[in-house]
């Protein structure tokens, strides 16, 4: 503590020191880095170091300890990909799936009972009067065992599908002591049987990533030990036993050399998840004393004492085989590592060690997965936004209707674009009259990951010369920086996909459910990445209100907002289009994601079969708020329904129905029993429509050659879409505007409101204006200023006189239609 106070930094709490850290080390090695400075206890100088990220740092201990003392991190960003967002939802399903595999587990050993019963029943004596029936009875037994286990692996299958085959990423804080945070790190409080689940899929996933290392990690280790230091953090798990208590066990997790940690733990032949729930007094044994399997070893000190007296006993003798796990481990008994033991700020630690550990990861040796690589260097391009002091005025530019930029917490917004937090933060981005749903949230997400990949870039100056430099704005540079990019003037198409797959990774967070990255190829090309994503700022809300009222380009935008969500669902519908996809399971047809949406477009402006403007809005409305489903979706009658493209599998073979899935649409917008897939997809949006729509073999009889010339008269006064020819019949045309006119309206009201507020604030700025420089004593303005003002403004009341005018005769109208 007191190098702590000199380094300006706040150490972990005292019992994160005693338990999770002290309980490691050696008597000699405390000895070792401690000393006495002037009458004070410090850590000697080289037992320590600081590390700065950006305005953050943290200060760490140089020591040996323990080869079993350190359990691989949750939060690796190796394996950061398989983890899905937190919620409470998906707590629960855990919890389900904790239970479900539990209820498997003795389902399964019932079936192979009841089927030993049954193999000996056969094989008893022909001549016993009661062996057919007792036969019988055994078949019946295990034909019931046979269906018990295939209903609990149809339960667990549907669990894993609600959960997107993924879990919920844990939850840390900055540990506290006296109500201020330290630098330690703290878990959620976990059931028992949870965390040790939780952990045990993060270390799977972990050994997983291990695989593409090029040698033998652990045969390396036993060989040679672990040569380089890795870097931990004090961690507490709390977790909840069966009795009620909560046990509470800090422990040291490894930010770094996770894969080392991991290793060490299979030398040792121990298992990391009974280190950070409780270990059985079974599985570290003493030669003499109880060994009770049902007992679980809290105390860290404890549980390496009996694996070293254990390891020390075997070693000692001269018959231990050289394979034995005491002889393996002796390399690794101790090994070098760095400990977080201060930070000048607690609360963002969390973030200050990803950060370090991707910078370890990032552009290291061992192949580094594609998802968990895009998103770690997404992360890095957020980071380097703050630090040039850029992402508030980026997030400003890319919103222009915002209701308040300027209160954006900008820790807790990097925190949400990265996944790393909840999306409330980005409420301030919100235009007033849209109203704060998972579903905007998720959208603002989106269009600012965006515009972060994406930034604008100022248009090109008209002067003429020689030589010119094209000006590449305030943001371009720092992408080109962050990315390690060439030049804006050789961006090539490589480039551009690159930045998609960036993209396409980082908004793939947001979604419960992800799909291939690569579903978003061709989504962006070099435009995008020289000029800017050029986003409509229109609000989602406004966009639909547009789609309703014939807006062809409002439409245009909503499809781009709702792609995301047409990638990442429980039924993808659209896919990469590669040939990977082939298979007895395929659904649909094999195309471009580019196709897809182009069709989904022209749907609304060309005639297509089984297409209306009223499908299309009313699966628009579906798409965008099914991520934030909680509950599977029903039938109108209540019942369950079917994927559309499962109508003739076996009931056995059915994908589970699942939150998140979209009941499919019928022609006039409401909802079927069935789930919308890509066959209902790829068949009422076919590959062809953008080929059939370039020549005019979809566009029907609507303006053809047997049209009257009165009905073509009518409808060339009529105001019609971009690329949709006038409907002949009046009585249509009747029709089409009664159903787009209220949404025009709702469009009319909230352009009159936004209206409203700017004269308001206007009006609250002249005024705060004129008492300020009364005040002051301050100068009038020159009167040709104040003169040109008040002109701009008698104009603006002119205009909204007559648009008042205007309204009042739509009021008249209203009356006739």
């Amino acid at each position: 503590m007191n190098t702590c106070e000199q380094e300006g930094v706040i150490p972990p709490p005292r019992s994160a020191i005693t338990e999770g850290l002290v309980t490691a080390l050696g008597d000699t090695e405390i000895k070792k880095i401690i000393s006495t400075s002037r009458g004070k206890k410090v850590l000697t100088p080289s037992a320590w170091r600081v590390v700065q990220s950006g305005e953050d740092k943290v200060l760490l201990l140089l020591s040996d300890v323990h080869g079993a003392a350190m359990v691989p991190w949750d939060l690796n960003d190796r394996t950061v990909s398989s983890w899905a967002p937190p919620s409470p939802e998906a707590t629960q399903r855990v919890i389900e799936l904790v239970a479900a595999e539990a209820d498997l587990t003795m389902s399964q050993k019932a079936q192979k009972l009841a089927e030993k019963e049954r193999d000996t029943r056969r094989r008893a004596p022909s001549d016993d009067p009661h062996a057919s029936s007792a036969l019988a009875a055994a078949e019946e037994k295990y034909a019931q065992a046979t269906r018990r286990v295939r209903d609990v692996e149809r339960a667990k299958a549907a669990l894993l599908a609600a959960l997107g085959q993924r879990r919920p990423r844990p939850v840390v804080r900055a540990a506290e002591e006296d109500g201020e945070p330290k630098a330690a790190l703290v878990l959620a409080e976990q059931p028992y049987d949870v965390a040790f689940h939780i952990h045990g899929y993060a270390v799977e996933n972990l050994r997983r990533s291990g695989k593409t290392r090029g040698y033998d990690l652990k045969e390396s280790m036993v060989a040679a030990g672990q040569l380089t230091r890795g870097m931990s953090v004090l961690q507490q798990w709390q977790v909840t036993n069966s009795n009620g208590t909560t046990s509470r066990l800090w422990r040291m997790a490894a930010v770094t050399a996770n894969n080392r940690a991991l290793a060490r733990m299979d030398i040792f032949d121990l298992r990391s998840e009974y280190l950070v729930t409780g270990m059985p007094q079974a599985a570290v044994p003493l030669p003499k004393g109880p060994n009770d399997p049902t007992l679980l070893l809290l105390n860290q000190r404890e549980i390496l004492n009996r694996v070293s007296h254990a390891f020390n006993d075997v070693s000692a003798l001269g018959t231990t085989e050289p394979d034995h796990k005491a002889l393996r481990a002796m390399k690794i008994a101790t090994v070098p590592t760095e400990i977080v033991i201060g930070c000048n700020n607690p609360t963002a630690l969390e973030h200050v060690l990803r950060a370090l550990n991707v910078n370890d990861h990032l552009r290291g040796i061992q192949p580094y997965d594609e998802g968990a690589r895009l998103i770690a260097l997404f992360a890095t391009l957020v980071d380097a936004y703050a630090r040039e002091g850029k992402l508030g005025s980026v997030l400003a530019d890319a919103f222009p209707t915002a209701k308040g930029t300027g209160l954006l917490d900008l820790t807790s917004v990097r925190d949400a674009l990265t996944a790393n937090g909840p999306l409330d933060p980005l409420a301030s981005l919100l235009p007033d009259d849209e109203k704060v749903t998972p579903a905007t949230l998720r959208d603002i997400a989106i269009r600012a990951i965006t515009a972060l990949v994406f930034p604008d870039v100022p248009p090109e100056s008209r002067e003429t010369s020689k030589r010119r430099v094209r000006d590449t704005g305030p943001y371009w540079p720092i992408v080109k920086s962050a990315l390690q990019e060439a030049p804006w003037s050789q961006v090539r198409a490589k480039t551009a996909e690159a930045r998609t797959r960036l993209w396409s990774a980082a908004v793939a967070q947001l979604f419960l459910h992800r799909a291939n990255i690569l579903s978003a190829l061709g989504l962006f090309g070099t435009t995008e990445v020289k000029e800017g994503s050029g986003q409509d700022p229109r609000a989602l809300k406004e966009l639909l209100l547009g789609a309703e009222a014939g807006d062809a380009t409002a439409w245009g935008a909503l499809v781009r907002r709702m792609t995301p969500a047409l990638i990442h669902a429980p039924e993808p519908l659209i896919t990469p289009g590669q040939g990977s996809e082939a298979g007895e399971g395929r659904k649909g047809v094999r195309r471009t994601p580019t196709n897809a949406l182009a069709a989904l477009t022209l749907a609304y402006t060309e005639t297509v079969p089984d297409v209306s403007r009223e499908l299309l809005i009313a699966f628009a409305r579906s798409v965008l708020q099914h991520p934030d489903a909680t509950q599977a979706p029903e039938t109108p009658d209540g019942g369950q329904p079917i994927c559309y493209g499962e109508t003739l599998w076996k009931e056995e073979e059915r994908t589970p129905i699942v939150p998140g899935m979209v009941l499919a649409p019928d022609f006039n917008g409401y909802p079927t029993a069935f789930v919308a897939d890509k066959e209902w997809f790829d068949h009422l949006f076919p590959s062809d429509l953008s080929r059939s729509a370039q020549t005019g073999g979809s566009g029907g009889d609507a303006g053809g050659e047997g049209a009257s010339s009165d009905t073509t008269d009518q409808a060339a006064d009529a105001t019609t879409v971009q690329g949709q020819a006038p409907l002949s019949a009046p009585r249509d045309r009747l029709a089409k505007l009664r159903r787009e006119l209220p949404a025009r309206i709702e469009l009319a009201e909230g352009i009159y409101q936004r209206a409203v507020e700017a004269a308001n604030a206007l009006l609250a700025d002249f005024d705060e204006a004129s008492r300020l420089r009364s005040r002051l004593g301050e100068e009038s303005l020159p009167a040709d200023e104040r003169i040109q003002w008040m002109e701009r403004l008698a104009a603006a009341r002119t205009t909204a006189q007559a648009s008042a005018t205007v309204l009042s005769k739509v009021e008249t109208l209203i009356l006739q239609v």
